[in-house]
């Protein structure tokens, strides 16, 4: 892969560098200190469900790690890094008794961050919901989203002294629509209405859970929410194909956005979907609970979409493959939409199947900002998945994946130039890790582990990134080898 982008661009020096992960997806120690049973933990360990009947039960060990991990953020001068809390390692059944030994894990965590001066920044759900919740209903049901305010309130507690960058939720959008619709994701259940039931009770667990740490933490808090915010294009100007692109649009980016910014549901996403529910789980005051304002927009980025009104409408259960790269059998993701056809993308593509577009990178954050142009954002994950390869001296050379990042980054400049207000840019990921349903068969990291001896191995992409944050200027993409 090879790019037409200018290297040397320059970001601001106050720009916020880091990296992030997902606790499931690192931490293992799955049974240790107190830690309960997630739907992650149940859903893997199911048969069929995880590529190669991968769990996370070790992941890569960052549970015991923790001092060698913190040690290579600093030496690639991350100024910050974003990591989840495990739900289950804090209250291993979801509400109730507190587990010390969970909160103790993670208050050495930021100790270890501020020390090597690395912002921590907590991301409180990255969908390992305690399986007792999701016994009691899961997000479904009404009462998660106040239990999830009862847990972000201890966390709080325990961190706000030291934490001030707080994010509620990463990507309500798959965990309601791939764990509930589709069921390829924890809990692999497979309801369109109840997926969006979901929806809002995630989106009240935000409201909810955001206060609880303002309420805490204090006027330092900087209050931020993750979304895997959808560019879906339409496959041609006719008004089937430009309305089902509207569509689309609504239950990926306005139902969040919309209660979000808004404090209103899209009336026509209300309609679209009035066959599937009522929407009668929306209760007096819940947008304004929704509507508790925002300090940051966390957007996460990987690839566009493009659909069409399909003449010959899908049967569920068809295998048909959906923009995110999973299989949408037995349901789709989009609840009511079977009448809409995803089209394939050309490529260049990653190992995920995703093609490679910065411009939709773009065209996503100048859409925000004449959206919401007060709003500030920040890239909470961007990255690539590759089929790395390890040389006989031990090197990673991932120049596709440093070339991804290059152009990427260069996309978040291009829409600086022209007024969008981003502050920061996190990397995906910091670690090859267990990549959920893909298991271990997907490789994101800027650091390759080797899953059998859990070491640590800076690819070339680690040291370019380094690089970056060291000047602040994108290295040109050949240089990569030479840095490290």
């Amino acid at each position: 892969m090879t790019t037409s982008r200018p290297s040397g661009r320059q970001f601001p020096a106050d720009f916020l560098w880091g990296s992030a992960t997902a606790s499931y997806q690192i931490e293992g120690a799955a049974a240790e200190d107190g830690r309960g049973p997630s739907i992650w933990d149940t859903f893997s360990a199911t048969p069929g469900k995880v590529l190669n009947g991968d769990t996370g039960a070790v992941a890569i060990d960052h549970y015991h790690r923790t001092a060698e991990d913190v040690a290579l953020m600093k030496a690639h001068g991350l100024h910050a890094y974003r990591f989840s809390i495990a739900w289950p390692r804090i209250q291993p059944t979801g509400s109730g008794a507190v587990n010390q030994k969970g909160l103790d894990f993670y208050s050495r965590l930021v100790d270890q961050l501020v020390e090597a001066g690395i912002d921590p920044v907590v991301t409180l759900y990255h969908w390992d919901l305690p399986q007792a919740l999701e016994d009691a209903g899961g997000w479904p049901a009404r009462d998660t989203a106040y239990r999830f305010a009862d847990y972000a309130a201890v966390v709080a507690e325990a961190l706000g002294d030291r934490v001030k960058i707080w994010t509620t939720l990463n990507e309500p959008w798959c965990s309601a629509y791939l764990g509930y619709a589709s069921g390829v994701h924890a809990p692999g259940r497979e309801n369109h209405a109840d997926s969006l039931a979901a929806v809002h009770h995630l989106n009240l667990a935000h409201g909810l859970g955001g206060r609880a740490v303002r309420e805490i933490v204090g006027a330092e808090t900087q209050l931020s929410i993750t979304l895997n915010l959808h560019v879906t294009r339409a496959a041609s100007t006719s008004p089937e194909d430009i309305d089902a692109k509207r569509r689309i649009d609504g239950l990926a980016n306005g139902v969040f956005l919309g209660p979000l910014l808004d404090g209103a549901y899209p009336a026509d996403v209300l309609a679209d979907t009035a066959e599937i529910t009522d929407w009668s789980f929306v209760q007096d005051g819940d947008l304004e609970t929704i509507n508790t304002g925002i300090d940051v927009l966390g957007v996460n980025y990987y690839s566009t979409g493009m659909v069409r009104k399909s003449q010959t409408p899908r049967v569920p259960g068809d295998g048909t493959p959906g923009p995110d790269g999973h299989k949408s059998s037995p349901l789709s993701p989009w609840p009511g939409t079977d009448d809409i056809e995803w089209m394939a993308m050309p490529g260049p593509h990653t190992a995920m199947g995703w093609n490679i577009d910065p411009e939709g990178l773009t065209e996503l954050l100048l859409d925000l900002h004449a959206a919401y142009p007060g709003l500030p954002l920040a890239i909470t994950e961007n990255g690539a998945a590759f089929d790395d390869e390890v040389t006989p001296d031990g090197r990673v050379h991932d120049e596709r994946r440093v070339s991804y990042l290059h152009d990427h980054i260069d996309a978040v400049g291009v829409a600086m130039d022209k007024g969008v207000d981003v502050r920061g840019y996190f990397v995906w990921s910091l670690f090859d890790n267990f990549e959920w349903a893909y298991g271990y068969d997907r490789r994101f990291g800027i650091v390759r582990v080797d899953y059998d001896t859990l070491e640590r191995t800076r690819k070339d992409s680690s040291y370019w990134y380094a690089e970056l944050v060291r000047t602040g200027a994108i290295p040109s993409v050949e240089s990569a080898p030479e840095l490290g």
